[in-house]
């Protein structure tokens, strides 16, 4: 079996929202075009004869899986001070600021900077595919470190902001 890729997903997601509504369309009332297919047979569940050393290895992958979710701590925190909006009045990329956000996180709470993975989707290729994108950079890690150092001004940490929002964008 081949592993599926976040670009097949969103490819098969494109399409099917392209089908729907350009093809198949919408009453004005909302409902779908077309008659509803009253021969179909009902779903029926399936009955799958799965071998005992099939289900030991789902088991214990299954037994992986949770004592991994189990052992996130996860908090959220509704944030409303400002959006996307706002950043990009400031003509800054969303992704770029917040990428760059999670490395100051990540340092004041660790105080070390990690190399982060971030894919990005590239669908405009022929199959899609994704490429890795790294988000901690020379640039970035220059701003962190200025914006821990006191002696640093907000001017030299807005440029130093500003370089490594470029890179992240390019």
């Amino acid at each position: 079996a081949l592993p599926i890729s976040p670009p097949i997903i969103g490819h098969l997601w494109e399409f099917m929202l392209a089908t729907d509504h350009f093809e198949l369309g919408y009453t004005k009332d909302g409902h779908c075009c077309g008659e509803m297919n009253q021969s179909l047979p009902a779903p029926q569940r399936l009955q799958w004869d799965i071998p005992q050393k099939c289900q030991e290895v789902i088991d214990s992958s299954y037994q992986l899986a949770k004592s991994i979710a189990d052992d996130v701590d996860f908090h959220c925190i509704l944030f409303e001070d400002f959006g996307k909006g706002l950043i990009k009045s400031c003509r800054t990329s969303p992704d770029a600021f917040i990428q760059i956000a999670l490395q100051l996180a990540h340092f004041r709470d660790k105080g070390n900077f990690c190399l982060t993975y971030e894919a990005s989707m590239t669908r405009l290729f022929r199959e899609g595919r994704t490429e890795t994108v790294r988000s901690c950079t020379s640039e970035s890690t220059a701003f962190v470190r200025a914006m821990e150092d006191p002696s640093q001004s907000k001017e030299q940490c807005l440029s130093l902001f500003r370089k490594a929002a470029d890179r992240k964008s390019t």
